[in-house]
C-alpha cells in the first residue's frame, strides 16, 4: 500500500526508533502540512511574484468596475498558482495516498485550477479582461463536477475503494436508480434526528451544484485585496475539524454523525489549505503585490465543495460560507432585476450600486480595508456558528 512520501519514510525508521511512530498521527502531520505550505508559500513568494511581474503577467482591470480600482491596473496576477503549489507538495509529503478521498479532491482542485488559469491566461496574453466565454468555463466546470458527482456517491456510500466500484456496477445495471446508505443522507444541522435521503442521482446533482456552485462563489467574492482567501481559510480549516469527526467511529459516534471511513484524513489537505492561505495573503493584504486570479478562486472553491460533501455538511457549508452566498446571490439578483426591467420599462434598473456586493459597499463610501476586514469578521462569526452544529444537535 502506497502512503504518503514522509508518512512512508516515518513509518519504516519507526520499526528501529518508536518515536517515528507520532508521524501516523493525523493531527500531528495536519499541523506539519500546515507548517509546510505556509514555509512554501513565504518562501516561493517574492521569486512567483518577480517571475509574474517579469513576464508582464498583469491584472486588466475591467472598466466597469470601481474607479479606485483602476490604480491595480498591470498588478501581478494568477498567483493563486502559488497556493497550489504549496497544497500539492504538502499533500504528497504528509497525506496518505492510499486514500481513497485525498486525490480527488486535488483532482477537483487542481481541475479547476486549470480552468481558471486558461482563463487567466487569456486575459492577460490577449490583453482580454472578460477571459474565457462564460459557456466554455461552464462546460469545463460542468464536466469536472459531474465526475467528481459520480465517483463521490459510490465512494461515500461505499466503506473502501473496493465497494465503490461495485456500487457503481450495481448502479448501471439497476437501471440508474439506487437507495443509499443513511451515511449518504443530507444532514440538516441542529437537528438530532432529520436527515434527508437523496438516492444516488440526487447525490449526484448535490453534490455537482455543491462543488460547482462554490467554485464560482469563490471567483465571484475575489475582487478585493485579501477578501476571498481569508474566509477561504477560516471554512476550510473549520471542514479539517468535520472530516476529523466524521472520520473517526468514537467522535462521530459519540457526536451523532455519520462515519465516513477515510474522511479524517481530509484534515491534511485542509491544513495545507490554510496554510497556503494564510502564506498567500501576506503578500494579497491591501494594498495587494499580487492577485490571486481565476487560477487560484476557482481552484479553492472547488476544493471546498468537495470536502464539503465528502464530510456530508453541504448545509453547513452554505452557513459558514454566508459571505460566498451572499455575493453569489448580489450577482445573481442585479442580473436578474436588471434584464427584467429592461424588458419591461425599457430601460435597465439596478437593486444595488454595483455587484459584487463588496462593490456596492465600495461605492456607498466605505473603504476598501473595511470591507474586507468587516467581511472577515462576519465569516468568522458564521464558522464559529457552523462548528456549533457540532454539538447542538
Amino acid at each position: 500500500m502506497v502512503r504518503g512520501m514522509l508518512l512512508e519514510l516515518a513509518q519504516w525508521l519507526s520499526e528501529d526508533f518508536r518515536g517515528f511512530s507520532v508521524f501516523s498521527y493525523i493531527t500531528l502531520r495536519a499541523v506539519f502540512a500546515c507548517a509546510t505550505s505556509l514555509l512554501i508559500g513565504l518562501v516561493a513568494g517574492p521569486w512567483v511574484i518577480r517571475r509574474l511581474t517579469a513576464l508582464k503577467i498583469g491584472q486588466a482591470v475591467r472598466a466597469y468596475g470601481p474607479e479606485s480600482h483602476l490604480v491595480k491596473n498591470g498588478t501581478p496576477t494568477m498567483g493563486g498558482a502559488l497556493i497550489l503549489i504549496s497544497i500539492g507538495v504538502s499533500t504528497v509529503l504528509w497525506a496518505d495516498w492510499s486514500n481513497r478521498f485525498v486525490w480527488v479532491v486535488l483532482l477537483v482542485t487542481f481541475g479547476f485550477g486549470w480552468i481558471g488559469w486558461a482563463d487567466d491566461y487569456r486575459k492577460v496574453v490577449r490583453r482580454d479582461p472578460e477571459g474565457m466565454p462564460a459557456r466554455e468555463k461552464m462546460f469545463w466546470q460542468a464536466l469536472i463536477g459531474l465526475v467528481a458527482s459520480v465517483y463521490l456517491t459510490f465512494a461515500i456510500a461505499a466503506p473502501d475503494l473496493a465497494g465503490t466500484w461495485v456500487l457503481f456496477r450495481d448502479w448501471i445495471h439497476g437501471g440508474f436508480t439506487m437507495a443509499l446508505p443513511t451515511r449518504a443522507d443530507l444532514i440538516v444541522p441542529f437537528f438530532k434526528s432529520i436527515s434527508l435521503p437523496l438516492g444516488a442521482l440526487g447525490f449526484m446533482v448535490l453534490t455537482w451544484m455543491v462543488i460547482v456552485g462554490t467554485s464560482n462563489a469563490v471567483n465571484l467574492t475575489d475582487g478585493l485585496d485579501g477578501l476571498a482567501i481569508m474566509p477561504t481559510v477560516l471554512v476550510g480549516s473549520a471542514l479539517g475539524v468535520f472530516a476529523y469527526v466524521v472520520g473517526r467511529t468514537d467522535y462521530s459516534r459519540y457526536l451523532l454523525f455519520p462515519y465516513i471511513p477515510g474522511a479524517s484524513e481530509l484534515m491534511v489537505i485542509c491544513a495545507a489549505l490554510a496554510g497556503a492561505g494564510l502564506a498567500f495573503l501576506w503578500f494579497n493584504a491591501y494594498p495587494a503585490q499580487v492577485f490571486m486570479g481565476d487560477v487560484g478562486a476557482l481552484a479553492l472553491g472547488g476544493a471546498l465543495g468537495t470536502m464539503a460533501v465528502i464530510v456530508r455538511q453541504e448545509i453547513v457549508l452554505f452557513i459558514m460560507g454566508g459571505v460566498f452566498v451572499v455575493e453569489t446571490l448580489s450577482v445573481i439578483m442585479q442580473v436578474t432585476w436588471f434584464k427584467y426591467t429592461k424588458k419591461r420599462y425599457g430601460q435597465g434598473r439596478r437593486i444595488f450600486k454595483m455587484a459584487p456586493l463588496h462593490h456596492h459597499f465600495e461605492v456607498s463610501g466605505w473603504k476598501e480595508t473595511q470591507v474586507v476586514v468587516r467581511f472577515w469578521i462576519i465569516t468568522m462569526m458564521l464558522v464559529l456558528i457552523g462548528l456549533s452544529t457540532l454539538k447542538l444537535r
